[in-house]
Order: C-alpha cells, then sequence, then structure tokens
C-alpha cells in the first residue's frame, strides 16, 4: 500500500526540461564553447553537486569552471522561468486525489531550494508540498538515492511503502536504489531496456498514475 509519495520537479511536474535544454548553449559560450557537447544534457539531468560538476568537466573538459557554468546556467533558468512554468497534463488532479487521501508528499529535486519554491508558488502546488528537498540539501545526487532517502524520512514513511515519480534515468536509477516502488513517466528520453529492468511500472502520464493508484496497482 501507497504511504507516501514523492515527486520529481523538472520533466515530472513540470514542462521545464525542454528549456534547460537550451540554456547550456548560451551558458557554454561565455565560457568560450560554441556548441553544447553531445550527450551533455541527457547526462547532467538529475545531476546536482559534485556529481553535476563531474558532468560538466567530462564533457566540457577538465579545465573549465564546472561551478561557474552550474550557476550560469541557474541564473538563466530563474530568468526564463520568472512568469511561472506550465504543469504537467494531471497534476492537479493527481495532487488533490493524494491530498484528500490524507497521503503525505514531499518534492526531491535536484535543482536548487529556491528555484522549486518559486515554481511551486507560481504553479499554485506549494500547499501539497510541506518537505521539500533540494539538490543543496544532499552531497550525493541522483542516481544515488540520498534525495528519496532523506524526504522519505521527512514525511514518515519507508522506501517499501513510498511511491517514488519520476521522469529521467538518474531519478529512475536513483528510486530503485534506494528500495522505493519507482514509476517513470517519460518526458524527453522514452524507456530503455534499463529502465524496463528498472523501474515498478512506466506512466504515459500522470493521469494514467491517478487511474493506477485508484484501482490499488500500485503498491
Amino acid at each position: 500500500m501507497i504511504k507516501g509519495v514523492i515527486f520529481d520537479m523538472d520533466g515530472l511536474m513540470f514542462d521545464t526540461e525542454r528549456v534547460w535544454a537550451t540554456l547550456w548553449a548560451p551558458a557554454l559560450k561565455q565560457f568560450g564553447m560554441d556548441t553544447v557537447p553531445e550527450g551533455l544534457d541527457e547526462a547532467a539531468r538529475g545531476a546536482a553537486g559534485e556529481n553535476l560538476r563531474a558532468v560538466i568537466r567530462r564533457y566540457c573538459g577538465e579545465n573549465i569552471d564546472a561551478q561557474a557554468v552550474y550557476e550560469l546556467l541557474v541564473k538563466l533558468g530563474n530568468e526564463a522561468f520568472r512568469s511561472g512554468v506550465e504543469k504537467k497534463p494531471g497534476l492537479d488532479a493527481l495532487l488533490a486525489w493524494l491530498s484528500a487521501q490524507g497521503v503525505p508528499m514531499a518534492v526531491a529535486s535536484s535543482s536548487p531550494e529556491q528555484t522549486i519554491r518559486r515554481n511551486l508558488e507560481t504553479s499554485g502546488t506549494a500547499k501539497y508540498f510541506p518537505v521539500v528537498v533540494a539538490g543543496n540539501h544532499i552531497r550525493n545526487s541522483k542516481p544515488d538515492p540520498e534525495i528519496f532517502l532523506l524526504a522519505a524520512q521527512k514525511i514518515g514513511v519507508a522506501p517499501g511503502e513510498c511511491l517514488v515519480l519520476e521522469d529521467s534515468y538518474n531519478g529512475v536509477r536513483a528510486g530503485h536504489a534506494g528500495g522505493f516502488i519507482t514509476v517513470m513517466v517519460p518526458d524527453i528520453l522514452p524507456p530503455d531496456d534499463e529502465m524496463r529492468r528498472t523501474y515498478t511500472a512506466c506512466c504515459a502520464s500522470l493521469d494514467e498514475v491517478l487511474e493506477l493508484l485508484k484501482a490499488g496497482r500500485l503498491g
């Protein structure tokens, strides 16, 4: 039985991943790079802290100031989402149903806390999430399960009774590694063979997640 739900944010709750993908080019241009290395955006998705800095160095060269690149990327993102974010289909209905059932919820995102809270406020979803765990709250980012384990601890639910909703490969890996009921809701990348071996289930949308929960088919 599902006793708690942890939401990823970018690409799962909000249609923001495509915007983030466009920000690498202007960010890297300020560091003398005219092209975005192939695979950088995919590898960086869901990463934070030293994991993200390592990804940036791996794709852009060991001598690049990875922290400065990250800070500029966040600045550009904050400017892009200043006027609000687009909610993914089915988000409102899923949140309302879980709230009516008394199911505790958390957001666990690799984005900075300030970015997460602003997006929750502008989208009108902040009221559902007394618990927010951000990339700057943890030492090891996805695919390490630390962020989900901390979120589960904060809402008082054991991983085996907690649903993790994710769109990214790194997020699914983290949910599985932490022993969570892990459902992938693909955004940019479709599930591959590794994902199919890793997730508990795959849903085309948050509407489908709600259908499975109502039918008691998760957990």
